[in-house]
C-alpha cells in the first residue's frame, strides 16, 4: 500500500506541529520527501521548524491556527483548498489534557479540550476527506492514546476524548475500504514531551508514577505512526509494553480497573 508518493503539488497537513509528536511526524515526513503544511497556535515554533527543515528540499507552509476556534478551523480549510495543493496526508495530532477531579474542573478548560481533541478531528476529517475520496488517494492519521482503551480517573475528559478518536478512526477505516484512502489511529502510551507540563502535572509526577520501560520517544512514536499509516493499519500502539497494557485494560473488568487507576493517578494520589 504505502504512503501516497510525494510530489510538488501535494502536501501533508500536520496539526499540533510546534512540538512533541507533531514536530517529529513533520520531520519524518520531510525525511521521506513530503511537502508540509504545518499548523499550530505558536507561529514562532512553526517557523523555527520550517527553518530547520529547509535543507530537506521540501516545500513547507506555516499556517498558525487555534484549533479550538471553529472559525479558525474553517479559515485553515479555506487556505488549504485555495492553495492549489492536493492534500494527500492529514495528521490530526493537536491535543491537550486537563487533570484532576471533574468536580473541581474549570468548565472553560474542559470545553476547550473537547474542541481540540474531538471537534477539530471531526471537523477537519469531515471537510477534507471528501477531496481525498474523490481523487482516490489519501491517508489520515488521527493521534489517539492508550488512554482511549480504558476509563481514566484524574483525566476523565481526556480519556473519553481519546476513546472517541479511537472509535471514530476505526469506523473511518471501515468506511474507506476500497476507496484508495485509509485512516489510522496512533495510540501512544507515555511519551517524553511537553504534554505533561501543559496538562498541569507537577514536575516529575508523570514519570515517577510509571515504570521506565513504558516510556517511548516522540521520534519512535512518529516513525511507528507513519509506518502503520503506510501499511493501512487501522490502529497502531508503539511499544510492546504499551500494547500489552492496552490489551490488559481492555479485558480487565472495569469494577476492578477503575478503583486501581484512581488510586495511582498522580492527579488524585493525595486525595
Amino acid at each position: 500500500m504505502g504512503l501516497p508518493d510525494p510530489a510538488p503539488n501535494r502536501t501533508a497537513l500536520v496539526t499540533g506541529a510546534s512540538s512533541g509528536i507533531g514536530a517529529e511526524i513533520a520531520r519524518e515526513l520531510a525525511r521521506r520527501g513530503h511537502g508540509l503544511t504545518l499548523v499550530a497556535r505558536r507561529a514562532e515554533r512553526l517557523e523555527e521548524l520550517r527553518d530547520e527543515l529547509t535543507d530537506r528540499g521540501v516545500r513547507i507552509e506555516v499556517v498558525p491556527a487555534d484549533l479550538s476556534d471553529r472559525a479558525d478551523r474553517q479559515r485553515l480549510v479555506n487556505e488549504v483548498e485555495s492553495s492549489g495543493l492536493e492534500l494527500h496526508i492529514l495528521v490530526n495530532n493537536a491535543g491537550l489534557s486537563t487533570t484532576g477531579p471533574v468536580a473541581e474542573a474549570d468548565p472553560d478548560a474542559e470545553m476547550n479540550m473537547v474542541e481540540v481533541d474531538v471537534m477539530a478531528v471531526t471537523d477537519l476529517c469531515t471537510r477534507l476527506l471528501p477531496g481525498m475520496v474523490e481523487r482516490g488517494r489519501g491517508r489520515i492519521l488521527n493521534v489517539a492514546s492508550t488512554a482511549g482503551f480504558q476509563p481514566l480517573p484524574g483525566q476523565a475528559g481526556y480519556g473519553a476524548c481519546k476513546a472517541f478518536v479511537l472509535s471514530y478512526t476505526r469506523s473511518l477505516h471501515g468506511e474507506l475500504h476500497g476507496t484508495g484512502v485509509s485512516a489510522t489511529a496512533l495510540c501512544p502510551g507515555p511519551v517524553r514531551t511537553e504534554f505533561a507540563d501543559v496538562a498541569g502535572f507537577d514536575e516529575g509526577a508523570a514519570e515517577g508514577s510509571l515504570p521506565d520501560f513504558v516510556w517511548e520517544s516522540a521520534e519512535s512514536v512518529a516513525r511507528a505512526g507513519l509506518d502503520a499509516l503506510g501499511k493501512g493499519h487501522p490502529v497502531v500502539i508503539p511499544g510492546i509494553a504499551n500494547r500489552v497494557t492496552a490489551a490488559v485494560a481492555t479485558i480487565t473488568p472495569k469494577q476492578l480497573l477503575v478503583p486501581l487507576l484512581a488510586r495511582v493517578h498522580p492527579a488524585l494520589k493525595d486525595r
